[in-house]
């Protein structure tokens, strides 16, 4: 499932309007030309926002990053080769954001690109990875907030109204923030549930029945937590799809851990009993073979017959309902982003 998100912060085109056209015309082109590099970046950011939600393909999403940081680099150099306006006070500190933005990109957000290589392997890698998005993303609010600051500052210095308007594009990436956060929120609760269905299925593969019993029960008990959990959660836009999918999962792995789970905990039982007895029957010389050896074996070996079936429909029953619950919930994630994050 897709595991990795980039949140950006609402970035305001700003109109300009300014008292006095001749005295403050070239401070006001000065703005326009910064606004403009700027509507690259955020056009960029947003196609690579629209690929984190909408493509399967990592070299796509990879591509889209990468064309972002070229709309970076490209407007340093413009902006650095370009003259400031009044000093180069202002111009330093756009260069001075823009640059911090880049080695985010660079650096933080390439980080965690690594990180999602080992997420999978546990929930506390899970954690750590969506934690780190949100800490990247932070950072990249708040140096937004900055350039915004130093915008209205400069503007105010020379006397130019601004009016704010939240262009179509402000409010997609607006959109998309709160999207990806109920998102994110709704699978590392799930995400926490499902580490131990995987505990229990590399213990079934070790056939440790003791193992098994245990991470049985801690998948029952982490998934009606879970459940408990989600009852707590508010629906995003009215849609309460990612919720409902969840849920289901939930239910699948109670019922896994506490009605199927036993049955195939009973054959390993029973295997690794019926392996003992035919161990010490091949040891028995065939002349010292008692009666009773070769009665218990013989009565070991119907039993083994018919719990190997149960075993075998147990096992192809969990396998199909386990996948179509993981396509049910993936074809919900899917759904979900498609339909809340536009994709024009």
């Amino acid at each position: 499932m897709k595991t990795i998100t980039l949140k950006l912060t609402v970035t305001l085109f700003l109109v300009v309007q300014f008292s006095n056209a001749q005295k403050f015309n070239n401070a006001a082109e000065y703005l326009d030309f910064i606004g403009a590099e700027q509507q690259t970046i955020i056009k960029n950011m947003w196609k690579y926002t629209k690929a984190i939600a909408h493509s399967k393909s990592d070299r796509s999403i990879n591509g889209k990053r990468q064309n972002l940081l070229k709309s970076m680099e490209r407007a340093i150099a413009k902006i650095q080769k370009a003259e400031g306006f009044d000093g180069d006070d202002y111009k330093n500190k756009v260069l001075e954001q823009l640059i911090f933005k880049k080695d985010l990109l660079n650096q933080d957000y390439a980080k965690i690109i690594d990180m999602k290589a080992v997420a999978e392997q546990s929930y506390d890698a899970m954690e750590a990875y969506i934690i780190a998005q949100e800490m990247a993303d932070k950072k990249m609010e708040e140096s937004q907030q900055e350039y915004e600051k130093n915008f209205y500052d400069f503007a105010a210095k020379h006397q130019i109204d601004i009016i704010e308007s939240e262009t179509d594009l402000g409010n997609k990436m607006k959109l998309s923030n709160e999207v990806f956060t109920h998102y994110n929120d709704l699978y590392l609760i799930y995400f926490k549930v499902y580490m131990n269905e995987i505990y229990l299925w590399e213990a079934i593969e070790e056939a440790n029945v003791s193992a098994i019993q245990q991470n049985a029960n801690a998948l029952s008990v982490s998934a009606n937590e879970g459940l408990e959990i989600l009852e707590t959660q508010t629906a995003y836009n009215n849609d309460d799809s990612i919720i409902k999918a969840t849920k289901n999962a939930f239910e699948f792995f109670i019922d896994e851990s506490e009605n199927k789970i036993p049955q195939i905990t009973e054959f390993l039982i029973l295997n690794e009993d019926f392996e003992s007895i035919k161990s010490n029957l091949e040891q028995t010389p065939e002349k010292k073979r008692t009666k009773e050896q070769i009665d218990n074996y013989n009565k070991k070996v119907k039993a083994i017959n018919k719990a190997v079936n149960n075993y075998n429909k147990t096992n192809t029953e969990l396998n199909n309902e386990r996948q179509n619950m993981i396509n049910s919930l993936n074809n919900t994630n899917a759904n979900f982003l498609s339909k809340h994050i536009p994709n024009d």
